[in-house]
């Protein structure tokens, strides 16, 4: 009689060729299903008019030769209003040109979002995953230490961090940085402790894949879209955040970033001089708003019992 060999199959799962599944359809492009939301087409549209601003930034506006974050200053025109002949925006009360301002401020407050998230997501996801795989008192103790991050208000620690490094825009990426972390090794953690009890994970274990390989090929790809829209959403409020601090003059004076910029305006408001805050302010919601915009069309797209709302 011959004798059957049973050979153990791995079934198919999300390891190769993963494609989100939204309301019973495969979605093989993410970005065209977001984009085919209105509202996240528009934040879109932003984003790629703030970076092409700031990536063209030297041919709008040639560089001030002392340093191109530096505000070139012209006490002939102080508080000019938008339309003086060389200063399209107006100038600001020490006589330095809004337009400049707003231009390669673009790249600090962009350098802003991206650098913070950044190092924001890379840390959280270490520490997260750190957590979701060891468990245990590995799991509780790393836990505990996101706890005491995410118990101090946002604002409370940047402050005293600039308070004691001095103010800098160095300094804000770094207490932004150590504030925001937390959240993404949370959301890591619970991802990662979902998608390991999955069919396919057990069906790797069962098949004999080594722990490093359902690791970094099974369970770190498919945890990685809650991290993406949180990262996305963060993109305008780290701007918000860093411009709030800026406005409490924890930034270096002169400095063409956004939220300095509305620091610099507030004392010409009540006196008429308006254009300084407002043109800096509406750039800071812009780009607020265009990243909430494509964060929420994302949560849609990968999250189909939001979508509609």
């Amino acid at each position: 009689m011959t004798g059957l060999v049973a050979t153990a199959v791995r079934p198919p799962g999300p390891r190769r060729g993963y494609a989100f599944v939204v309301r019973g359809r495969r979605v093989t492009s993410l970005a065209g299903s977001a984009l085919r939301n209105p509202t996240t087409a528009v934040g879109t549209v932003i984003i790629v008019l703030m970076l092409l601003l700031a990536a063209f930034a030297p041919l709008l506006v040639p560089a001030n030769p002392t340093g191109s974050y530096q505000m070139p200053r012209d006490l002939t025109v102080v508080n000019a209003p938008p339309g003086t002949p060389g200063h399209l925006l107006g100038t600001t009360r020490m006589g330095g040109d809004l337009l400049y301002g707003i231009v390669w401020g673009s790249r600090l407050s962009l350098l802003l979002s991206f650098v913070v998230v950044g190092i924001a997501t890379l840390i959280g996801l270490i520490v997260g995953s750190v957590a979701g795989i060891s468990g245990g008192k590995v799991d509780g103790v790393l836990m505990r230490i996101a706890d005491v991050f995410l118990s101090v208000p946002e604002l409370i620690f940047p402050l005293t961090i600039a308070a004691v490094l001095g103010p800098s825009f160095q300094n804000i990426i770094l207490a932004l940085a150590v504030i925001i972390w937390p959240r993404y090794a949370r959301i890591a953690r619970s991802r990662i402790i979902q998608v390991r009890e999955e069919g396919y994970v057990r069906a790797a274990r069962s098949i004999g894949d080594s722990r490093l390989n359902i690791v970094r090929r099974d369970i770190l790809p498919n945890s990685m879209t809650p991290i993406a829209v949180q990262a996305t959403l963060d993109m305008g409020h780290v701007v918000l955040l860093g411009a709030t601090l800026s406005f409490l003059g924890l930034s270096q004076a002169g400095i063409t970033e956004w939220g300095r910029l509305v620091s610099v305006g507030q004392e010409g408001i009540t006196a008429g001089w308006w254009w300084t805050s407002t043109f800096s302010g509406l750039m800071i919601f812009l780009w607020a708003l265009s990243f909430s915009l494509v964060g929420d069309g994302l949560r849609d797209v990968l999250d189909p019992k939001t979508e509609g709302r």
